[in-house]
């Protein structure tokens, strides 16, 4: 099935795309979206050479930036346009619909115009100028929404409303399977296969939650092959959604703890939420670009902190997790400027040594 395998190999099984049968729309668009896909997954994984506190340990990250439109979010993208096709739930040239705080708007945006369909965007207004920016240079229509409007569950709703209204195709990532099920197949696939050969294997994994997608798939992937790894979900410290059950404070890390626990994320099959500062975060994530020459998000910085932290308490354990987006879409944000060292940020004790792609 095109959903359970596009966000791992459709390069794989579409390397030449099949023939879509006389007068099937549906099979065309598998077929374009096929050949497109050969630029989605099989990302590097990196082994990220470190010491805190003056103990050696090394991260294994997926360098997700090295997707189509630089982010994680392609994957999830391909495997629900390519599910929504194959149950003829996505007619050619419909309009897609989604609410998103960029990168899932952006991947979407890409694949969506390039099929040929209309796609609005319905996004909070305080995300950066340039997801907005991106969006716009790939063809969207975005409908930004304020805190005044209900800000990210306004947009939620916003966007449900205009689907139901004008027959448009709700892509739904914070309630689709096809989302986690991407990153089962795909991200979650990729990393085994690449630790396995060199003969590795996880004891944790680590990643931030924005739809839940990620953590949600590698933690179904493990129970299902049988491995003990602990998969926990990061968010902001400033502002605890997963811990509370509901948004409170503040923060700065784009693309994680957007006001809600999405409906895919089931807290009981996941290990315990990991909380990292958004200055540190931003710090960690200034100290890979100019150390390792990996332009990596904010959200990116946030998984290496918590994959520091997971080390904290097991010194031994092989921990991996994803580098989420590139940094060119965060330069009118705070990354961009100078972060101040408050009491508690672990970055400061951190010495990036380099880091190699396996």
């Amino acid at each position: 099935m095109l959903a359970g395998s596009i966000g791992l190999a459709a390069s794989h099984r579409f390397a030449t795309p099949p023939q879509a049968s006389p007068g099937r729309g549906c099979d065309q668009a598998l077929a374009a979206l096929g050949a497109m896909a050969g630029l989605v997954g099989r990302t590097p994984l990196l082994a990220i050479d470190l010491t805190w506190r003056g103990r050696a340990a090394t991260v294994y990250a997926k360098a997700e930036l090295y997707n189509l439109t630089g982010s994680i979010k392609d994957r999830m993208a391909c495997s629900i346009i390519g599910a929504a096709y194959e149950r003829r739930e996505l007619a050619p040239g419909q309009e897609i619909v989604e609410a998103t705080s960029g990168n899932a708007g952006i991947a979407l945006a890409a694949l969506g115009r390039a099929l040929g369909h209309p796609v609005t965007i319905f996004m909070p207004d305080w995300m950066s100028l340039e997801r907005r920016a991106l969006l716009t240079s790939h063809g969207a229509t975005i409908r930004l929404v304020s805190k005044a409007e209900g800000g990210f569950v306004g947009s939620v709703a916003m966007a449900e409303a205009y689907a139901r209204a004008k027959g448009a195709f709700l892509s739904r990532q914070f309630a689709n399977d096809d989302n986690w099920r991407a990153h089962y197949h795909g991200t979650a696939e990729e990393l085994l296969t690449q630790m396995a050969a060199h003969r590795l294997a996880p004891d944790a994994f680590v990643a931030g939650v924005g739809t839940g997608g990620t953590v949600m798939g590698f933690g179904r992937l493990f129970r299902d092959r049988g491995l003990a790894a602990a998969v926990h979900p990061v968010e902001p410290a400033e502002s605890p959604t997963l811990s509370t059950g509901h948004k409170v404070g503040h923060h700065r890390i784009q693309g994680v703890s957007d006001e809600f626990i999405p409906d895919i994320v089931k807290l009981n099959e996941l290990a315990p939420v990991i909380a990292v500062h958004d200055g540190d975060a931003i710090l960690m994530a200034q100290k890979v670009a100019q150390q390792l020459g990996l332009g990596v998000g904010i959200s990116s910085g946030a998984n290496l902190l918590a994959a520091i932290k997971v080390l904290q308490e097991r010194p031994d354990a092989r921990v991996a997790t994803v580098l989420c987006d590139n940094h060119a879409r965060y330069l009118s944000t705070a990354l961009a400027q100078e972060e101040p060292v408050r009491e508690g940020y672990l970055t400061p004790e951190v010495e990036l040594l380099g880091w190699r792609a396996l």
